[in-house]
C-alpha cells in the first residue's frame, strides 16, 4: 500500500447505476481495477454529493457502514442492496486534522452516518468485496468551487499515505482549471447543466487533492436519458 498518485472523480448517474446491466458507465466501473486503478488502497475517502452540510463534516464509524437508500420511487430490489464496508476512524482524524490545519475552522464529526448512494453505488462496482476501509467527506453547496478545490488542497498529503480520495457528483463540461474553479459565470449553461452545485463540487475536491500541476483524463464518458452524463475524470499528480 504505497503512496498514490491520482485522485478520481466520478458521475454516479442515476442509483439505478447499481442493478441497471444496460449502463456503459456500470460497466466501466466493474473495471475499474483492472483497466484504470490497480493498486490496492489503505482506504478510500469519498466526497459525495448526497452529504451536504454548512460545515465540513466526516463520518467516524467503528464497524461497518449502514448502507443508505437515500432514493425514491425505484425498484424494490435497489433497497435490498447493502454494502457494509468497513469504517475508517483513522482516515476521519487525519481528515479532519488536516481540514483544521489549513483553516477550515470548524469540523465536525458524524458517528452514526452510514454511505449515501453517492459513495455505496460506484464502491460497489469498482471494491464490490467491501473490504477496503471507507471515510466519507461532505460538501457544503453554500460554498463555491474555489472553496472546494482549497479543500482538496489541505487532503493531498493523503495519497502519500496510501489513501484514495474519489470524488463522486456529476459531470457535464470541461476542465480548463480557471474555468471550472469560476463555472457559474464562465460556462454560458452552467445553470442549465447544473441547477444545484453540489453535484459539481466532489469534482473540484479531487482536482485540488491532485495538486496544482496535475494533469486531467476523461477516463470514461456515455450518457443516459439524453442528458444525464456519467463522465469520469483521473487527475495525475506531477509534484
Amino acid at each position: 500500500m504505497g503512496a498514490i498518485k491520482q485522485t478520481f472523480f466520478i458521475s454516479h448517474g442515476s442509483p439505478t447505476l447499481s442493478i441497471d446491466e444496460s449502463l456503459a458507465a456500470r460497466r466501466f466501473l466493474q473495471g475499474f481495477r483492472e483497466t484504470v486503478f490497480s493498486q490496492r488502497p489503505k482506504g478510500i475517502l469519498v466526497i459525495s454529493a448526497h452529504w451536504d452540510t454548512s460545515e465540513p463534516s466526516v463520518n467516524v464509524i467503528h464497524g461497518c457502514h449502514n448502507t443508505i437508500h437515500d432514493f425514491y420511487g425505484f425498484p424494490r430490489p435497489m433497497y435490498e442492496l447493502k454494502y457494509p464496508a468497513p469504517g475508517a476512524p483513522e482516515l476521519a482524524k487525519k481528515v479532519k486534522e488536516l481540514l483544521k490545519g489549513s483553516g477550515f475552522n470548524y469540523v465536525y464529526e458524524d458517528k452514526k452516518r452510514g454511505l449515501d448512494h453517492g459513495a455505496w453505488v460506484p464502491l460497489m462496482l469498482m471494491y464490490p468485496e467491501a473490504d477496503i476501509p471507507v471515510c466519507q467527506l461532505s460538501v457544503q453547496s453554500s460554498q463555491n468551487g474555489t472553496y472546494h478545490y482549497q479543500m482538496g488542497r489541505a487532503l493531498a498529503s493523503l495519497k502519500n499515505e496510501g489513501y484514495l480520495i474519489v470524488g463522486s457528483g456529476s459531470a457535464t463540461h470541461n476542465l480548463r482549471y480557471d474555468d471550472i474553479m469560476h463555472y457559474e459565470e464562465k460556462a454560458p449553461h452552467a445553470k442549465t447543466a447544473h441547477p444545484w452545485p453540489e453535484h459539481f463540487y466532489p469534482l473540484h475536491v479531487a482536482m485540488g487533492a491532485a495538486g496544482e500541476k496535475s494533469k486531467a483524463e476523461l477516463i470514461h464518458h456515455s450518457w443516459s436519458l439524453s442528458s444525464l452524463s456519467y463522465a469520469s475524470y483521473k487527475f495525475d499528480a506531477t509534484d
